[in-house]
């Protein structure tokens, strides 16, 4: 029978990009059959070993081109963008499977579910580039999106806090007004995606709060204090950017007081 981390294993260090969706849809399918095991075997490869797609080339933020969304070429740059975010999440759910063994399967399934979902997510990203006669890898992408995974590989509590409950977190922020942008556009099409992609990254988002919260109880660690010291150890930002969606973050577990505590810390 299939393992969860033989799939983790092939995705991480060994897919183009067909395989990965491919491989990631069927390791859903298989858990949703039961026929996926969790046994743990394999060593664990250190974190600069994963490998991803020659194309597209990555740039430094400072170097990306900025994108006006009522140009064809403005346009298809921000979904190529988009759709680099959602591929590169395929790879942090995957990783966060593969780094940190001993976990309940329930870990393992919830962010199966959340890998399945990011490159459903990808796949239509990939479909409106493609309307526009461009593929993902045409284009340039931002290369920071790895780096926050390969600065929290040593601790799952510590990827907990800065990828799903910061960085994605962030996500439902943003995402609310783009979609606002696209209606007022009269893209149809955009706003439909947009929706469904921040539908689902709510949800991830609670997984992280749900899982950041089980993983501190179960070390006797108050979770609250726990996150404010690992935004303020590891986030290499400078002051977190303000302009927080309450509701949606709230839906998303954070609590009252964890709010409050990011918008003193924001700007």
């Amino acid at each position: 029978m299939p393992t969860i981390f033989h799939y983790a294993h092939t995705c991480l260090h060994d897919s183009t990009v067909e395989q990965l969706l491919k491989l990631t849809h069927e390791a859903q399918h298989y858990a949703q059959e039961g026929v996926l095991t969790f046994d743990s075997l394999d060593m664990i490869r250190p974190i600069e070993q994963v490998k991803f797609p020659d194309r597209p080339i990555l740039l430094a933020p400072r170097e990306m081109p900025r994108r006006k969304l009522t140009t064809p070429a403005g346009l298809a740059a921000f979904f190529h963008a988009i759709a680099h975010v959602e591929f590169v999440a395929i790879y942090l759910a995957w990783d966060i499977i593969y780094r940190f063994r001993g976990l309940p399967d329930e870990f393992y399934r919830d962010w199966l579910r959340v890998a399945d979902e990011e490159a459903q997510h990808f796949s239509l990203l990939r479909a409106r580039l493609n309307a526009a006669n461009i593929d993902y890898g045409t284009l340039p992408a931002h290369s920071g999106l790895w780096d926050l995974a390969q600065d929290t590989s040593h601790d799952v509590l510590v990827r907990l806090a800065l990828v799903p409950r910061c960085m994605e977190a962030h996500g439902l922020d943003v995402t609310p007004p783009l979609i606002e942008k696209f209606k007022q556009l009269g893209d149809d099409d955009a706003v439909g995606i947009l929706t469904r992609i921040l539908t689902d990254e709510i949800g991830h988002v609670a997984l992280g709060s749900k899982w950041f919260k089980a993983l501190c109880k179960m070390q006797n660690i108050e979770s609250e204090a726990h996150y404010q010291t690992l935004l303020l150890t590891y986030y290499k930002g400078g002051a977190l950017k303000s302009g927080f969606n309450q509701e949606l973050r709230l839906a998303a577990g954070f609590s009252q007081s964890e709010l409050e505590w990011l918008e003193i810390h924001s700007h």
